[in-house]
Formats: structure tokens, C-alpha cells, sequence
């Protein structure tokens, strides 16, 4: 039965599809709910590992594989992937916070900002003030920590991130004007 599905499947046959995908269905959701946070996150990690198994499957080869275990291979690796593109966003969440945090602006200026402008400020600083502000605001280490995992005096530590926070809150402050005034972002000067 199951070679007559991935011949379906090959050819393009929705019926085929979908009785492979059902056929799986209960043990891959299994699988997708221990890498997820709730049904509907498993949901979309099951699917879009589906969607990659059907556009893979001509790779698939039944003498050397059992297809269960390609499809969860398939389904961990999507669900490892969706958990990077979440931490991504909730790295940009805390660096948001960070800027706003650090930031002078008023009331709502800086959500006016998008996370990648915002970023493109975080990513214009030195490599030392970077490294410090993203060590200390984004990844939370303390100062001590900090001087230690660069080789650093703490007072060095303390020093570049007042100065990543000066840097930044001007940069904020003119892109914000400048994103009030619709004028490009090539324009700003730093």
C-alpha cells in the first residue's frame, strides 16, 4: 500500500496526498507536539513539514529508508526550524524592548520604528559597542560576565554600552524624524 501511495504521490495525485498525510497524521502530530508550544504551532510544523515531504519525496528511496522514519525526520527538522524563526522573533521582541528601554523618545516614536530599522541602528554601532549592548541588553549577561567573556575591564564594559546607548538613542531620534518627515533612510546621516 505504501508504494502505491508515493507513486500517487509522485504523480501528483491529491488523493494519494492525502491518505499519506492522514495515514501519518497521528504519529507525526505526536512528534509535532513535543517540539511545539500548543496544537495550533503543531498544526503549522506538521503541515509545512508535509508540504516539504511531498515536494522531497522523489528523494525518498524505499530501498534504503523506511518512510516513516524519513517523514519524522522531515517533520523534526521543520519543527527545529520553526523554533529558530520564534526565537528569532523573540529576539527582536528583546531588542525592542532594549531600545526602547534605553531611548529618550516619546510615547510610541520608537514603535512608530520597525524591528528591522531598528536592528540596521543596533548593527551600525562599533563592533565593541555592538558586541557589549548585545551582551548585556539582549543576552542579559552582567557587567562582570561581560569583561569576562571579551577579555575586558568591567569599567570598559560599563563605558561601551553608555556609549552604545547615547549612539543609539541619537540614531532612534533621527530616524524617527526622519520617518515622520517620509524622508529615505539613505539620507540619515550617522
Amino acid at each position: 500500500m505504501t508504494n502505491e501511495l508515493i507513486t500517487g504521490c509522485l504523480n501528483g495525485n491529491r488523493l494519494a496526498q492525502r491518505k499519506l498525510y492522514e495515514h501519518f497524521y497521528p504519529v507525526m502530530m505526536g512528534v509535532s507536539l513535543r517540539y511545539a508550544g500548543n496544537r495550533d504551532e503543531a498544526l503549522e510544523v506538521l503541515n509545512t513539514g508535509f508540504l516539504k515531504v511531498f515536494r522531497n519525496l522523489k528523494k525518498f528511496d524505499p530501498e534504503v529508508g523506511v518512510l516513516e522514519a524519513w517523514i519524522r525526520r522531515i517533520i523534526v527538522n521543520t519543527a527545529i526550524d520553526h523554533y529558530r524563526k520564534v526565537m528569532r522573533r523573540e529576539r527582536t521582541e528583546i531588542i525592542d524592548n532594549g531600545i526602547r528601554q534605553i531611548s529618550a523618545l516619546d510615547e510610541g516614536a520608537v514603535e512608530s520604528l520597525t524591528a528591522e530599522e531598528i536592528m540596521s541602528c543596533v548593527q551600525k554601532l562599533t563592533p565593541a559597542y555592538r558586541t557589549v549592548f548585545n551582551l548585556y541588553v539582549v543576552e542579559g549577561y552582567s557587567h562582570a560576565e561581560v569583561s569576562k567573556k571579551l577579555g575586558i575591564s568591567e569599567g570598559t564594559s560599563k563605558s561601551n554600552l553608555s556609549k552604545a546607548r547615547m549612539r543609539l538613542q541619537k540614531m532612534l531620534e533621527r530616524l524617527n524624524a526622519r520617518v515622520k518627515e517620509n524622508e529615505p533612510e539613505y539620507a540619515l546621516q550617522y
